[in-house]
């Protein structure tokens, strides 16, 4: 593990994508807990992309365009819904009473969110292959380790951006039409990435 794939890792997962749009709003909508569970999920969300790429899936998904395709606009219309979800929630984006989704169900979301993005496993089979060892004698295992370190960042940077976004929580709810505001703004990043993804070729 070199100084290099610490920095380009930390420059990838600190760089905002659906992910940690999804654990801002979560932070600010119901506080630190909620924005932990939220980084929690998006990290689990990774794992299976990595079992995929170690299986050689990845591959196979880069060589059947139809299947890309479809993951693809899997992910465009789950990132359209929570856009839409998160225009109807508008008006209760602040909520004193805590996570009213439930726990289970925001970190099934931020899996979720992670899972259906097709980009996770071609990015580990084009990435992580840069910083092995080609004199190592267990190269997956290698590979393990380097996915392992990714992971955790991604849950540190993403909980830092939950916690952060949760200081603002107070600010907010004295703030209504500051909230509303807010939860507009979220609503429209995950439109703006829908249509990123579904318009940019992969």
């Amino acid at each position: 593990m070199t100084p290099d794939f610490l920095l380009t890792t930390f420059i990838v997962v600190a760089s905002p994508g659906a992910g940690a749009v999804l654990t801002m709003a979560a932070g600010i909508s119901h506080g630190r807990r909620a924005a932990i569970q939220a980084a929690t999920g998006c990290t689990l969300g990774i794992l299976p992309h990595l079992l995929l790429t170690l299986g050689g899936l990845a591959a196979l998904l880069q060589a059947r365009p139809l299947l890309l395709e479809g993951l693809r606009y899997l992910g465009v219309a789950y990132l359209l819904y929570l856009g839409y979800r998160q225009l109807r929630q508008t008006n209760a984006f602040i909520n004193h009473a805590g996570c009213p989704v439930g726990e289970r169900q925001l970190i099934r979301q931020a899996i979720l969110l992670n899972l259906i993005n097709p980009k996770l496993s071609l990015f580990f089979l084009a990435y992580l292959p840069q910083f092995l060892d080609r004199q190592a004698v267990a190269p997956r295992l290698q590979m393990l380790l380097l996915a392992g370190v990714f992971a955790a960042m991604t849950w540190l940077v993403f909980t830092l951006y939950g916690l952060g976004a949760a200081q603002l929580r107070r600010r907010l709810l004295a703030s209504p039409r500051l909230a509303k505001g807010l939860s507009v703004g979220f609503a429209c990043a995950f439109f703006i990435m829908a249509m990123r993804l579904g318009w940019k070729n992969l």
